[in-house]
């Protein structure tokens, strides 16, 4: 048996995009409640960048929904698409002195990020997912259709 066919066998892959979709996540989630649950303070802090209330409300609305999104499975790939669109707004807006070594390294992690949520965007949440299982209830029909072939599993060449 190949690495390939015993990764299938496993469902490697579905297990690693539920460990990437919760560590994605996990930050968005987290600063999500932290800014809702400390929300006077977080609004100060904000309105000194020139962030208003109305903003603030909107980018804990995000995190929190987006960041369920992706975790859970739920509209992720638009939820992913959000947050990385969010991160490059942010890398772009908040963390521009670069003479900054933390800010630096907080415009890279915003990159970073993003690109993670746009890969994710690509790929779908996988099978261990909420929508795997809404649409299987919604059709009738088993949970377990067959796996979805993607470029990186078993092909080697490059559509042109």
């Amino acid at each position: 048996m190949t690495p390939i066919e015993l990764a299938e066998k496993l469902h490697a892959r579905d297990v690693v995009l539920l460990a990437g979709r919760l560590l994605l996540s996990l930050i968005f989630v987290h600063e999500g409640l932290q800014l809702a649950t400390h929300f006077e303070g977080a609004q100060k802090a904000m309105a000194a960048l020139g962030v208003g209330t109305p903003l603030l409300i909107a980018t804990i609305a995000l995190q929190l929904g987006a960041g369920l999104s992706v975790a859970l499975g739920i509209l992720a790939r638009l939820g992913a698409i959000g947050l990385g669109l969010f991160c490059l707004m942010t890398a772009s807006h908040f963390h521009t002195n670069f003479a900054s070594q933390n800010e630096l390294l907080h415009f890279e992690k915003d990159l970073a990020i993003a690109g993670g949520m746009f890969i994710l965007a690509l790929s779908g949440a996988g099978r261990l997912s909420v929508d795997r299982v809404l649409t299987g209830f919604a059709k009738g029909t088993k949970i377990d259709p067959p796996i979805e072939r993607h470029l990186s599993v078993g092909e080697t060449s490059l559509l042109v």
